[in-house]
């Protein structure tokens, strides 16, 4: 597919929006209000109880915060979409392309390594945290199916959200026209400079990849890198054809989200929940 192809491809929609509940500020998802049988929510760094540097909503366990607070902020958040912390599942994250299916019979509290999760089984709630990286979350209202899916720029060149698109055709019988994904907060390419690295290993795989780097600060080696940009193509490459980019930049917007890169490694997690309610039909 070439770059022309990409300009004609359907316009991103940036459809999420803010809301309170529960004074917890968190962002929805518009497309995805449409449907009463689905819970999902992107939260924020506010509204929790961890102190400096961690302030104040962190749900992440490994970045040195007091894990018992950890709990109470986790606590919180599933209280605000009133779903209990035992329903959601969550995995350990690697930076790959891995995508786990989760139903009714294999569903453990944290299963193990990857950075996909799919389902199709109601009171399954998928849970994962970010800091930087690429929220990619996805909808099938056809056959009712969902995923979520951290995409960092390694997972992103190992096509993270390709793979979760394959994974909902194949396990679920989705087709992927018919799925809806959403580009989460993440850092932008405003604020995302990478170096020799990422540059080398992107430019063969990822599609007309010199067109999402930008040279701004004339360091050699080094430019700043659009993730959103890289996941929308990859979806529309894997068949999607509606897909919404909430345009957030963690590293930007450090009033509303954790930073890994904006805040030299000393933050929290934001989380992000979606999953089927009711019967399974």
């Amino acid at each position: 597919m070439c770059y022309t192809d990409f300009m004609m491809m359907p316009a991103v929609t940036r459809g999420v929006y803010p809301v309170t509940v529960k004074n917890l500020l968190l962002y929805r998802v518009a497309a995805f209000d449409a449907h009463s049988y689905l819970t999902h929510a992107i939260f924020t760094r506010r509204g929790g109880y961890s102190q400096a540097p961690f302030n104040t909503l962190n749900l992440g366990l490994s970045v040195g915060d007091d894990p018992q607070v950890v709990k109470k902020n986790y606590e919180q958040v599933c209280q605000a979409i009133d779903i209990s912390p035992e329903q959601t599942v969550s995995c350990h994250l690697i930076h790959s392309a891995d995508v786990l299916t989760i139903n009714q019979t294999n569903r453990q509290k944290v299963m193990g390594q990857a950075d996909g999760l799919i389902t199709a089984t109601p009171g399954i709630y998928l849970s994962m945290r970010f800091g930087d990286c690429t929220p990619l979350i996805f909808l099938d209202p056809v056959c009712r199916a969902v995923g979520l899916t951290h995409a960092g720029w390694r997972g992103t060149i190992k096509d993270a959200a390709g793979a979760t698109v394959r994974a909902m055709v194949t396990q679920f019988g989705c087709r992927a026209s018919d799925i809806i994904a959403v580009i989460g907060p993440a850092i932008g390419p405003c604020c995302y400079e990478v170096g020799p690295e990422v540059l080398a290993a992107a430019s063969p795989v990822l599609p007309n990849a010199a067109t999402l780097f930008t040279r701004r600060n004339g360091r050699a080696g080094h430019a700043h890198f659009d993730l959103w940009e890289a996941n929308r193509r990859q979806l529309l490459v894997a068949g999607l054809k509606q897909v919404i980019k909430s345009e957030l930049c963690t590293a930007c917007r450090t009033d509303q989200f954790f930073s890994h890169r904006a805040e030299r490694g000393r933050t929290g997690r934001f989380g992000v929940i979606i999953g089927l309610r009711g019967a399974a039909v």
